[in-house]
């Protein structure tokens, strides 16, 4: 059965101890991206990893934590404004609706968008999410009926 969602909601990402982070559902963007500063890839043990903070400073959420992850891929991403970009992706997990899900976020700056989050089709569909755009916030209501 599919879980209907609205166009924003509110979500965590536990590996890395965010609560409370604002998500753009975006039916229209493939791939999700999470906004990020001082991205820079990294050698541990001979592997590619990226590091990055989330978040601005001035971000409620934010806790000046460097985040360490595996290179899960790079590839080229076209923006919102049109311009390609060569971005850095890594895999973690996302809970919202009392459930972990499996994601795979593009690293980027976003900080001129109203949503630090912005999650694509490629997971909607993966998940079977069904979007109702006229409602916001959707497992913060189921979640209080719990």
């Amino acid at each position: 059965m599919q879980k209907i969602i609205g166009r924003t909601e509110l979500v965590e990402l536990p590996n890395w101890n965010f609560k409370g982070i604002e998500a753009k559902v975006d039916t229209g963007a493939y791939t999700s991206s999470l906004h990020c500063h001082h991205i820079e890839e990294v050698q541990v043990e001979g592997e590619r990893y990226v590091q990055f903070y989330l978040l601005d400073p001035d971000h409620p959420a934010y806790n000046d934590q460097i985040i360490k992850e595996p290179v899960h891929d790079q590839r080229e991403v076209k923006s919102s404004n049109g311009t390609i970009q060569l971005r850095y992706f890594v895999k973690t997990k996302i809970s919202f609706f009392g459930e972990d899900f499996d994601i795979e976020l593009s690293l980027t700056d976003r900080s001129e968008m109203k949503y630090p989050l912005l999650l694509g089709r490629k997971f909607l569909k993966r998940m079977k999410f069904l979007v109702d755009v006229n409602r916001k916030n959707l497992s913060q209501v189921k979640n209080k009926e719990e």
